[in-house]
């Protein structure tokens, strides 16, 4: 297809943070490229998920952080200020206009194109009743929620993850199904605003972190009033005509609720886009290679969540950026680098997922856990540490708690896992990323020096718990 053949160099479906990534790296290479969006542009992540439920938190997290700390604790005298925090929140989704963001595609070149786009054929895009030509098709749709199977679920009204950062209102009673990331998270915030929130999970909390992980994060939920029922499996739910929603559990107990809230995971949303009129089903994710490209065609991708890789937002934008940069090689004829650690290839997906739990404490983990890992095949030997131990912990807080571990491939000598639970911890984790990526030995580890007193001191408290190797 020639250049005066089609509308764009790059038309990219999803103008979420990774569709924008996208067209942006591809931009900047001179491709002419325009954007597809049927809701707001910045999408999920800035409206609906990772900004305004991270804002809901903070306030709670300050507020404990204080009160963790003698002298600091007598000046706290008050709850918090629900109203307010939801004003806070509210003004990190722009008041859930996009403006802004339309704004920022203008300045970078980018055409926007409103309305929903779908594929109809090989490099066409229809959008309502126009069909676009493009030379290569991104497609960053994101995810959607998933809703599970449970009797009279559906017809209660229950939330999902998009009613709970947008509501105006902090319900005296919640109920949260689901014991994952989002549900964790928004029974501390929802808690911490006032609600009495009973959290049901089928198994333990996080249960795909490292086993000490939703021990630790239970326990503080417990703490802050949060009824926390693990084994739980609900078998109906029902809405009463006084607004109440009463939730039947498999072992014949209840909870009567003002709303529930369903956290029950996450799929990629990829229905309806027309990938039959390409000859690819619309199955759980679109399979891809490193640099994000559709096997079998030269022209079409699927980036973040749509590939089912690793739903994280950041992950998306790095494999975003990968592409991007490819999509321009290819349509300039310039080489692509795809292979291990290449500049077109997002290798990182395989071994080096960072990843950050806003509960109180924070949980931050990145790489393979240690069952992972020796599912795997790999010969690792795990290390942990409590990091109440720690100096700069213990300035943090008083009677700090949290945990930290180390997972060592013994054959390479480097850290494929380091996961940590506590105050503050998720700013540990950049560190932890870049040992894993740099696969840095562990013996050179020894010479990158904590300042003390900081919380990173750990990372020393580790490594003699591993043990120096004895001099050659």
């Amino acid at each position: 297809m020639n250049a005066e053949a089609v509308d764009y160099d790059l038309i990219v479906i999803g103008a979420g943070p990774v569709g924008e990534n996208v067209a942006d790296y591809a931009a900047r290479r001179g491709i002419r490229v325009a954007v597809v969006e049927s809701e707001l542009v910045g999408g999920e992540c800035s409206y609906w998920a990772c900004m305004p439920s991270k804002a809901l938190l903070r306030s709670g997290h300050a507020l404990r952080a204080a009160q963790r700390v003698a002298g600091a604790d007598a000046a706290v005298t008050g709850s918090l200020d629900a109203a307010a925090v939801l004003t806070r929140r509210t003004a990190f989704t722009s008041d859930w206009t996009d403006a802004d963001q339309v704004a920022w595609l203008d300045s970078a070149g980018i055409d926007l194109i409103r309305g929903r786009g779908r594929l109809a054929g090989p490099r066409r895009i229809a959008v309502d009743d126009r069909v676009y030509a493009a030379r290569a098709v991104a497609i960053a749709t994101g995810s959607v929620p998933v809703l599970p199977p449970i009797p009279g679920l559906a017809e209660a009204a229950p939330w999902g993850t998009r009613e709970a950062t947008s509501a105006d209102h902090v319900p005296a009673r919640l109920a949260v199904i689901g014991g994952g990331v989002a549900g964790t998270e928004l029974a501390f915030a929802f808690a911490s605003l006032g609600s009495r929130v009973t959290l049901l999970s089928r198994g333990a909390l996080l249960d795909r972190e490292e086993p000490f992980v939703g021990e630790h994060v239970a326990t503080a939920a417990a703490a802050q009033g949060i009824d926390v029922r693990t084994g739980a499996v609900v078998a109906r739910a029902d809405r009463a005509g006084d607004g109440a929603v009463r939730i039947t559990l498999a072992d014949g107990g209840e909870v009567v609720t003002d709303e529930v809230l369903v956290a029950t995971g996450r799929r990629p949303n990829i229905g309806d886009l027309g990938l039959e009129t390409v000859g690819l089903a619309a199955t759980n994710a679109i399979d891809v290679d490193e640099t994000m490209l559709v096997p079998g065609t030269d022209w079409l991708y699927a980036v973040g969540d749509a590939n089912g890789r690793a739903l994280f937002t950041h992950q998306g934008k790095y494999q975003a950026r990968a592409a991007g940069e490819a999509i321009a090689a290819r349509l300039s004829g310039t080489p692509v680098e795809a292979g291990r650690w290449g500049a077109h290839a997002a290798t990182a997906d395989h071994v080096a997922v960072p990843h950050v739990v806003f509960t109180d404490p924070e949980v931050a983990s990145v790489g393979l856990t240690e069952a992972q890992a020796r599912e795997r095949g790999v010969d690792v030997r795990a290390v942990e540490y409590d990091l109440g131990w720690v100096a700069g912990a213990k300035l943090h807080a008083d009677g700090y708690a949290g945990r930290a571990k180390l997972v060592v491939d013994e054959t390479r000598r480097v850290v494929v896992c380091a996961t940590f639970v506590g105050q503050d911890v998720a700013e540990l984790l950049h560190s932890a990323t870049i040992a894993i990526v740099g696969e840095v030995p562990v013996e050179r580890l020894w010479h990158a020096v904590p300042a003390y007193p900081t919380i990173s001191e750990i990372w020393l408290r580790l490594l003699e718990s591993y043990g120096r190797p004895e001099p050659k």
